[in-house]
């Protein structure tokens, strides 16, 4: 099976050669290269939050699996969907799903389902693809997208990845993708994000959980982004690093109404 593209030539270029460049120009140069257990990243257009994208990739070596985790903005499918076979194309080529690790995570959970439907059009999860296909260096995924909110589906899914990931000898990188506030000012995107980036920074799943459903934090990846705490506390995390964070006013100069994004990285 081919999962199509659902958003090339909208969140990001449509063609190899201008996606290629598109990439290269987000990525910063000359920047140290980290093992990294886990990142948080946006998936906004590329022209809006894809600096933020690329100062994350541009600072983590290359793993062999990447586990990418976002939310289900299109509440189609399953409330925990995850594939674990076929494969998945942008402009840049084909990128095959890891079914060893694919399936020894649906298998360590009690909510996942083997669902295709709930990533046929959803965006979080692609868009983090080809930052990592501009590298050419071969890599596979497991792609896991959420529609459940609830502390105990999070909390299960990142258990089910952290045991799977132990049991493989290959480097994996868990990726969860997030933006953060949506549709408020400025001023209210940076007071509130900052709560949320303060529980990821000290690692802490229930915090993130409990501060974004607490402050009415419009974050809509908290979800995946608990479940990832989860999963690199379980596999040693001990420290996280905020390494950028903006908002759509610094491309369309409306301060009133922005959406945010944050860049981090787990070690």
């Amino acid at each position: 099976m081919i999962r199509r593209s659902a958003v090339a030539g909208s969140f990001y270029a449509g063609t190899r050669d201008r996606l290629r460049l598109q990439v290269e120009d987000l990525l910063p140069r000359g920047v140290p290269q980290e093992r990294a257990i886990g990142v948080v990243a946006p998936h906004a257009g590329y022209m809006y939050s894809g600096k933020v994208a690329g100062a994350v990739y541009s600072r983590v070596t290359f793993p062999d699996i990447v586990v990418i985790l976002g939310p289900n903005h299109t509440g189609l499918g399953a409330g925990a969907a995850v594939m674990t076979y076929g494969q998945w194309e942008t402009p840049l080529g084909k990128v095959p799903i890891d079914p060893d690790l694919g399936r020894a995570i649906l298998e360590n959970s009690a909510v996942l389902e083997e669902d295709h439907l709930g990533h046929a059009r959803e965006h979080s999860i692609e868009v983090q693809l080809p930052f990592l296909q501009y590298f050419e260096r071969p890599f596979s995924f497991v792609p896991i997208c959420l529609f459940s909110h609830e502390y105990g589906a999070c909390q299960d899914v990142g258990q089910a990845v952290a045991k799977a990931v132990r049991e493989t000898n290959k480097r994996v990188l868990l990726v969860a993708s997030t933006d953060m506030s949506h549709y408020v000012s400025r001023d209210e995107a940076t007071q509130k994000d900052r709560k949320a980036i303060d529980a990821i920074l000290a690692l802490d799943p229930e915090g993130l959980h409990r501060v974004v459903r607490r402050e009415g934090i419009s974050m809509c990846g908290f979800h995946p982004s608990t479940a990832m705490l989860v999963a690199a506390r379980a596999l040693g995390a001990s420290r996280a690093d905020l390494v950028m964070y903006t908002d759509s006013g610094e491309v369309t100069r409306d301060l009133h109404e922005v959406v945010a994004y944050a860049g981090l990285i787990i070690r």
